[in-house]
């Protein structure tokens, strides 16, 4: 189970990555609300934990974003606002669940776990926005990318760089900026790591009618072959 964290005080986001670790989950953590949206769609998680006071964009703003998007990712908000007021607002704008400030450890953790429940046994819409671009087709709302009707198999790292590409079909991508949705949960990584992507990805792209292209001192892009 992959959980996405967007909180901004330091030793919350500490606490709730142990915590959440401590019970078996995968945690993505993001402290921006600017860069909220890109670490959303690159790590694709099961639920999102939001704090609504985020600097450079409110949460509630993210998540009106994110549903305007697309992203059906389950949401749990998790804020100090504790009013009926606030949590109406928040269910309105596109959450699925409210956990008022201070909370119980235990309970958060069942709140998640029914979250993804809840999404798993949601049934499949018919996706809205997918992009295709020579024999691949991304399911934006799923995040699934498939090669014909099949469903490639792709390691997390390849399947968020080809995302991140798909979005922008033949325009370049700055390697910084892939670096940054790539890598989402390692925000210290090696600026040659996305290399070592991208080198294995152009490899897994033979045959689709789809190949990455690196164009020095601006970053990737994909192109469609003959």
């Amino acid at each position: 189970m992959k959980v996405m964290l967007i909180e901004d005080d330091p030793a919350m986001q500490i606490a709730l990555q142990r915590a959440l670790r401590a019970s078996g989950m995968q945690v993505v953590a993001c402290a921006d609300g600017e860069r909220a949206l890109d670490r959303w769609r690159a790590s694709v998680p099961d639920v999102v934990v939001l704090d609504l006071s985020l600097p450079g964009r409110d949460g509630l703003q993210v998540l009106g974003d994110a549903r305007a998007e697309g992203l059906r990712t389950p949401v749990l908000i998790l804020t100090a606002r504790g009013t009926v007021g606030d949590r109406v607002l928040g269910l309105n704008s596109g959450a699925d669940d409210y956990l008022a400030k201070p909370f119980d450890l235990d309970e958060l953790e069942a709140r998640l776990r029914a979250l993804a429940r809840r999404g798993s046994a949601a049934p499949a819409a018919v996706p809205e926005g997918s992009v295709s671009f020579g024999g691949l087709r991304l399911d934006a709302e799923q995040g699934a990318i498939y090669r014909g009707t099949q469903a490639m198999e792709l390691a997390p790292r390849e399947a968020a760089l080809l995302r991140a590409l798909l979005q922008r079909p033949g325009r370049a991508l700055a390697k910084e900026r892939l670096s940054e949705l790539v890598f989402a949960d390692e925000p210290t990584v090696a600026p040659e790591a996305i290399e070592v992507v991208a080198y294995r990805l152009r490899k897994r792209l033979a045959g689709t009618g789809v190949e990455l292209v690196t164009l020095r001192g601006l970053g990737y892009l994909l192109q469609a072959t003959p």
